[in-house]
């Protein structure tokens, strides 16, 4: 099997993912739907070829795979696209998953990224989270929003990436961008030397652990505007994902640090349309002092209602987002009550 052949394939199918599975036979997501590029299938000899071709494109060594059993890289293919993989090992076999990202950054508005949420770059200090599922568009959020910062201010950026998606061009900005583990070793670590790099805006891929967490609410408190992105399906969720990482004994003073220097949360997710594409659908919460009380105090169940009755100029609930979208006909009844943060409540509203 041809690496180059099946990236291509991917490609002009408009596909999002491409999976080298031993035993299977090479497929990829295109719109949500698995579609199958050959009739043989991959044995274990064409998976492990075919991840070691991965790797060489993009510098790493294969026994990192070998050693740890997994590893995430990025490598481009001249006139076609990046990739963004990670390959792994499954039941003592090589396989790889790999998200296709354009050479170009994409277009806030050909991704329908609402103005909620590019009106956030105008920030200069506190943190700003994207949250959502695996796939829902997070890191293109990240990237469209460090462009228009780029595009329009005088600063240092410092992105930290596992592995770098996007690449950024020096526009009015300088942007430095720095991926583990080639540059640093870890988010934390890198982080922490970010700090000293005299940056304006610094921009991780994702808070993974306790102590990157913990210097990335310093790094906000400290008068940067940090951007980062979590695991997680709403406002209300990230902010108990972040407390719920600290010992029970940490957690007010983390509650109290978190109220001051949070200034949004982007929950998003893709739905399919009616017509067979991804749409996006959007909660934003930006924390004024009614959210910041509701943090401080432990009463993260309120946000969502909070959320809710500030809908409108600076706010988005997802709720009402898919209403909006069902009542004009671009996604379905049935996909909106799946996506819906109370369904029940948004199914009388249908």
């Amino acid at each position: 099997m041809d690496l180059i052949e099946l990236l291509k394939r991917t490609v002009e199918l408009g596909g999002a993912d491409l999976f080298i599975i031993p035993g299977s036979v090479p497929k990829v997501k295109v719109k949500g739907i698995m579609k199958e590029l050959s009739d043989e299938r991959i044995i274990p000899e064409n998976s492990e070829k075919l991840v070691e071709e991965m790797s060489a494109l993009a510098h790493r060594d294969i026994a990192l795979i070998n050693r740890t059993g997994d590893d995430d890289f990025s490598f481009a293919v001249k006139d076609l696209s990046r990739f963004r993989c990670n390959a792994y090992k499954q039941r003592g076999t090589l396989a790889a998953a790999c998200r296709v990202v354009s050479f170009g950054l994409p277009k806030a508005q050909d991704l329908m990224i609402p103005k909620q949420v590019m009106d956030l770059i105008e920030l200069r200090e506190g943190m700003v989270l994207v949250t959502g599922p695996t796939g829902s568009g997070k890191s293109t959020t990240l990237a469209c929003m460090v462009d228009a910062i780029n595009s329009s201010r005088s600063d240092h950026i410092v992105t930290i990436e596992d592995p770098i998606e996007y690449l950024h061009r020096h526009k009015m900005s300088l942007v430095s961008q720095r991926e583990i583990p080639s540059d640093t070793v870890s988010f934390a670590s890198a982080l922490r030397a970010a700090l000293r790099q005299a940056p304006d805006v610094i921009m991780l891929g994702e808070m993974r652990d306790r102590d990157t967490i913990r210097t990335a609410i310093t790094a906000a408190e400290t008068g940067h505007l940090v951007l980062s992105s979590l695991h997680t399906s709403s406002a209300a969720t990230s902010v108990d994902r972040i407390i719920d990482s600290f010992e029970a004994s940490q957690q007010a003073q983390v509650r109290l640090q978190l109220s001051m220097v949070l200034r949004a949360v982007i929950s998003q997710r893709l739905i399919p349309s009616v017509n067979g594409d991804m749409i996006p659908a959007f909660e934003v919460m930006t924390a004024n002092t009614a959210i910041q009380n509701l943090i401080r105090d432990g009463r993260t169940h309120q946000i969502d209602n909070t959320i809710l009755a500030s809908h409108g100029k600076t706010m988005l609930s997802l709720d009402n987002e898919l209403l909006r979208l069902v009542k004009e006909g671009k996604i379905s009844k049935n996909d909106a009550l799946l996506s819906a943060s109370n369904a029940d409540a948004l199914s009388k509203r249908l």
